[in-house]
């Protein structure tokens, strides 16, 4: 058996053997994580937590760090194409060979504790970090922060990019709730950068309650973009603009320039500006040619992005580039069920012209029909309903013109729809 087919056999294995998808919590992957010593790194950890724009800052801050020469170790979910895009040093994503060993080695402990496909990859990424010797590791958290896999291990500094309402069925129905889950990954006496201009009280203060230096957004570092210039400046230094949001890499800036404060760890704007022109997330605005099994006659521009929910939605459309007239603008829109599909149409209503929904497949995807239902009460028009994403793409080359765009976005399996026909 090669090494693929074994990293296919065990990640069917883990997504079957645990009776839930998530189970919160740090007690059981804890014990794990005890047996082969795997919350300790000899070198700084950055953890980054937030409803949105996680990925992107997490991005920056691996792009700057390699800018500088440091070894940067990254953990990142969920994947798009590939489940090994999660888990990375510098650019080279995890070996089929590695990633079995990893796997393999956290079952050897694992005894009879139970494990989510989540929490055993995690502890995976945490054994294999330990052998790349690297000089930074960065943590994305999957979901909230306080009972998060990755919040076994203690950051150096805590990233909270911003705080919106999702997975309220296990973080809390309001934000107060939400802001309390993701102050979890602050440590006593570290630094914590937050993302937001106004962040929630509950983050200010569980940060003052643990004697944390905050950076804040607005307050201890901004940015302002300099048109004329085609650049953007941060603090004092005039930077290239980068292929992510400039909210998301100022907070990226931020986390370093912390660590600078409590580490030897230390970047300069040359290191900064090579960063962001290296730094691409896949799936967030990305823009791409069209798939060659997608035909249409004529060239519009075709983007994805992985927003899905409201707070995303708004991102999105915020830092989308002026699409200029007559061209319009056509949304390949595809969600999770358990998703706010009433707040995203609402955010996106002054953006989209034209809706082509599609029914996202697997036992958590929403129909096209549910979605066209939503729809309706939000009164919108020129609405389409489609069996598949690829389906609702092709609709959408039909209809549009060279002026027009189309935009695909709801969730990380729609992008990663439309990405796997680039393969």
């Amino acid at each position: 058996m090669t090494s693929a087919q074994c990293v296919n056999d065990w990640l069917s294995i883990l997504e079957q053997r645990h009776p839930s998808t998530i189970d919160l919590g740090l007690a059981r992957i804890g014990q794990v994580a005890d047996r082969l010593t795997l919350t300790t790194f000899a070198c700084p950890v950055i953890t980054v937590a937030g409803t949105n724009g996680k990925g992107s800052t997490v991005a920056t801050i691996v792009a700057i760090a390699q800018a500088v020469g440091w070894r940067v170790a990254s953990y990142t979910s969920p994947h798009l194409v590939h489940f090994h895009e999660r888990i990375r040093c510098n650019e080279h994503l995890i070996s089929d060979h590695d990633l079995v060993a990893a796997l393999d080695a956290i079952e050897a402990v694992r005894g009879d504790v139970s494990l989510t496909y989540f929490e055993h990859t995690t502890l995976a990424a945490l054994w294999w970090f330990q052998r790349q010797a690297p000089d930074l590791v960065v943590l994305e958290v999957g979901l909230g922060g306080r009972l998060d896999a990755v919040n076994l291990v203690d950051p150096t500094v805590a990233v909270i990019t911003n705080i919106g309402l999702d997975h309220t069925d296990w973080l809390g129905d309001d934000l107060a709730s939400i802001a309390r889950e993701k102050a979890g990954i602050m440590r006593a006496g570290r630094p914590v950068v937050l993302g937001e201009r106004e962040p929630h009280a509950e983050l200010l203060q569980r940060a003052q309650a643990l004697g944390a230096a905050i950076s804040r957004k607005g307050v201890d570092y901004d940015f302002l973009v300099k048109a004329e210039q085609g650049a953007w400046q941060y603090g004092d230094w005039i930077l290239p603009l980068p292929r992510v949001a400039l909210d998301n890499a100022a907070t990226a800036i931020a986390a370093l320039q912390a660590l600078a404060h409590v580490s030897t760890c230390r970047v300069g704007v040359a290191e900064v500006a090579e960063g962001l022109r290296a730094v691409q997330v896949t799936g967030r605005m990305q823009s791409l040619p069209w798939p060659a099994s997608i035909p249409g006659t004529s060239m519009p521009a075709l983007w994805l992005d992985v927003a899905h929910n409201p707070h995303g939605a708004a991102f999105l459309w915020q830092h989308m580039p002026p699409l200029a007239a007559p061209g319009r603008t056509i949304a390949v829109l595809a969600m999770l069920a358990d998703k706010d599909a009433a707040g995203v149409m609402a955010c996106s209503r002054d953006a989209v012209d034209v809706w082509c929904l599609a029914t996202l497949s697997g036992a958590r995807g929403q129909t096209a029909a549910a979605l066209a239902s939503v729809a309706q009460t939000q009164q919108l028009a020129a609405v389409s309903t489609h069996e598949s994403v690829i389906a609702a793409l092709a609709q959408a080359r039909q209809l549009a013109t060279a002026d027009d765009r189309v935009v695909v976005f709801g969730s990380f399996y729609t992008v990663s729809a439309v990405l796997a026909l680039s393969e």
